[in-house]
């Protein structure tokens, strides 16, 4: 075969070179490729393989998968018993393997092999122009239009050095290839769907990312059922999948193959091809190994299974390509993590709501309450835990009036905030108290020899804790309990008064991110409270305030939270991949120059991840003694559930990037 393409496969191999100018931050790119297939044609095959190799190279893929026999074709039938057939495969790979010495990438086809007078159907890896090892498919379908038995081997119990395409290498099923930060393990097809697939003893031996070469034919609704299989797999696994299936060019003498390909990452599906193209295709995903692993090494479940059939070799193939993720990631990264885009996002706000009401029913039936007692600020977070509470009450079937809303105005109180609560209230049949904090902190700041002008911490303080007390002591009058109204971002941030907004007798939004607080108080307007609509939407774009300093001669609020702390979608940006998946600061700090791009210059972004990181780990002790209150997502901060942290470490190793 003419090396036409070989200077095309070199260009990774300069690329290498530079491997120390870029960062991974834990990402590998993989491709699945998809050739025109010419029937039992090897060389021409061979010809399309060595091109595509070329082309997903110059996207700087690190792992490129090829379909199942796609050497020669999967649909050969009786041909595969013909030995001009299985030798012009063989030159094949010789040829394939050669045209690629200088690339990076690992490389995985699919060709038949014969070893000791038994026929193998195989995955050959192949890297810089050695092959590595060759795996055999170890479960072949014998039924309905499917008779691999009539021309394979299992490759169940082979476990053979063998001599193939020119070089030495090895054949059996218990072979891992590690690639970078990358473990793969290989399976073939059928081997997928089976009840113990391969690919589960490859990860439980370290695997990260299996390889699927595949040959699925379409039928209504296979492919529903195939994208199924892949992703709660690539779930149950806590692993990426690389499912790569043949197209174009196959026999349709009964059956149709579409190219399905897909690929996957711990259950989310990062792309996947257009089905019944009429050529030769690649798609491309980054995966987040680091990820990965750190999702294995927080399930128990994973770690305990201990025992697995015999023991797997890990073949080194290297460094992985030196893929220049600062310019292009092939994933996208969600710049509002706790809030879901499209059709879902109605679907999660109900369920969310649910978990809340459900968790305040139980707590209330449970301690025989006749009320519950919330401060109403006119804010977001205590709209919506008095939304919360309204259904909470309408679903035991209680009266609205046992709900007891205090507005408690102070110092920094304005009319827009101070009214929105009132009406709130009105509109949702609660009933009303006002109190003002005014008198008793300009008494207790006198007390304690706090001039009143004196605009600090401790005049905050002093308010948000006799707001508290307040509220306290009307739920002791009235046989009630303070439904807390903190969120789980101020939370993160300690962006609250210790034994003041801090403390409750449930908190209802413990972990709620202030993101999510704005989304669910719009989806319960539309879904549960129509009446109050126009005094919602006023609420929601109300800038977030503790309202604890005084305001501006024309009433306007002077004392916007995100200018102090910063924007709360980068700090739930933050919360979300610090808590969810461990990252370092570096990657976090990558991910949301990608996720807020046009939003957010990098200098921004960095300074306010410092300030997460700094009042995160100066503020654990507030969260170290929280008041109950349920988990309704993946982050939770409660200490006698997700998150148990020493209150003295020190964030110094955190902030230095």
């Amino acid at each position: 075969m003419p090396y036409t393409y070989l200077c095309m496969i070199t260009y990774n191999s300069n690329s290498m070179s530079k491997v120390s100018e870029y960062v991974s931050y834990g990402f590998v790119r993989v491709a699945a490729a998809s050739p025109r297939v010419y029937l039992a044609s090897p060389a021409r095959n061979a010809e399309v393989i060595v091109s595509q190799i070329a082309e997903a190279s110059a996207r700087e893929a690190s792992i490129i998968v090829f379909p199942e026999l796609c050497v020669c074709g999967y649909t050969c039938a009786d041909l595969f018993a013909q030995q001009a057939l299985l030798d012009a495969s063989e030159k094949a790979v010789a040829d394939i393997a050669a045209a690629s010495a200088g690339c990076g990438a690992l490389i995985a086809i699919g060709a038949p092999l014969r070893h000791a007078g038994r026929l193998y159907n195989c995955a050959v890896l192949i890297k810089a122009g050695k092959i590595l090892g060759i795996v055999p498919k170890v479960y072949l379908p014998n039924s309905a239009e499917f008779y691999e038995m009539r021309w394979f081997e299992s490759g169940a119990g082979i476990d053979a050095d063998v001599l193939f395409a020119g070089q030495q290498t090895h054949l059996g099923i218990r072979q891992l290839f590690r690639l970078g930060k990358a473990v793969i393990g290989v399976e073939i097809c059928q081997d997928l769907w089976v009840p113990v697939p391969p690919c589960t003893r490859a990860a439980l031996a370290g695997a990260n990312i299996i390889l699927n070469l595949s040959a699925s034919n379409e039928a209504l609704c296979k492919n529903d059922y195939r994208k199924l299989l892949v992703g709660s797999t690539s779930a149950r696994l806590n692993a990426g999948y690389v499912y790569c299936s043949c197209g174009y060019g196959e026999s349709t003498q009964d059956l149709v193959w579409a190219g399905s390909s897909m690929i996957y990452e711990n259950g989310a599906l990062l792309c996947e091809n257009e089905r019944f193209s009429l050529g030769s295709g690649i798609i491309y995903a980054d995966i987040d190994v680091e990820r990965l692993d750190g999702v294995r090494a927080k399930n128990p479940n994973f770690r305990d299974i201990l025992s697995h059939e015999g023991t797997f070799s890990c073949i080194d193939a290297g460094e992985a390509v030196a893929t220049d993720f600062k310019k292009e990631l092939l994933k996208k990264i969600e710049a509002h993590p706790f809030v879901p885009e499209g059709p879902e996002l109605s679907a999660r706000c109900r369920e969310i709501l649910s978990i809340q009401v459900a968790g305040l029913c139980t707590r209330l039936e449970h301690i025989n309450c006749k009320s519950a007692v919330i401060g109403i600020s006119g804010g977001l977070d205590s709209t919506l835990a008095l939304l919360v509470t309204v259904l909470a009450f309408d679903k035991l079937g209680w009266e609205r009036s046992r709900i007891i809303g205090v507005t408690m105005p102070g110092f920094g109180t304005t009319s827009r905030t101070k009214g929105n609560a009132d009406v709130l209230m009105e509109k949702l049949g609660v009933s009303a108290r006002e109190i003002s904090i005014v008198p008793s902190t300009t008494q207790h700041l006198a007390d304690i020899g706090h001039p009143l002008e004196n605009h600090d911490t401790t005049y905050e303080n002093a308010q948000a804790r006799e707001r508290t007390l307040i509220l306290m002591d009307v739920a002791g009058q009235e046989g009630g309990i303070v439904v807390g109204t903190g969120d789980l971002s101020e939370l993160a941030l300690g962006w609250c008064t210790y034994n003041g907004d801090h403390m409750s007798m449930y908190g209802v939004n413990a972990s709620v991110p202030k993101t999510l607080v704005r989304t669910l108080v719009v989806f319960a307007a539309a879904e549960h409270f129509g009446g109050a609509q126009e005094v919602l939407a006023d609420i929601v774009d109300t800038p977030i305030s503790p309202e604890l300093l005084p305001a501006s001669e024309d009433g306007t609020i002077l004392q916007v939270t995100e200018d102090l702390v910063g924007p709360y979608e980068l700090h739930d940006f933050f919360l979300y991949n610090v808590m969810r998946w461990g990252f370092t600061p570096s990657k976090v700090l990558f991910l949301a120059e990608k996720a807020f791009e046009g939003s957010y210059d990098a200098e921004v972004i960095r300074k306010w991840l410092k300030v997460f990181y700094r009042r995160f780990f100066s503020q654990q002790f507030k969260r170290s003694c929280l008041p109950d209150g349920p988990k309704v997502g993946s982050v939770s901060l409660s200490p006698r559930g997700d998150w148990r942290m020493p209150s003295d470490a020190s964030s110094a190793s955190f902030t230095d990037f």
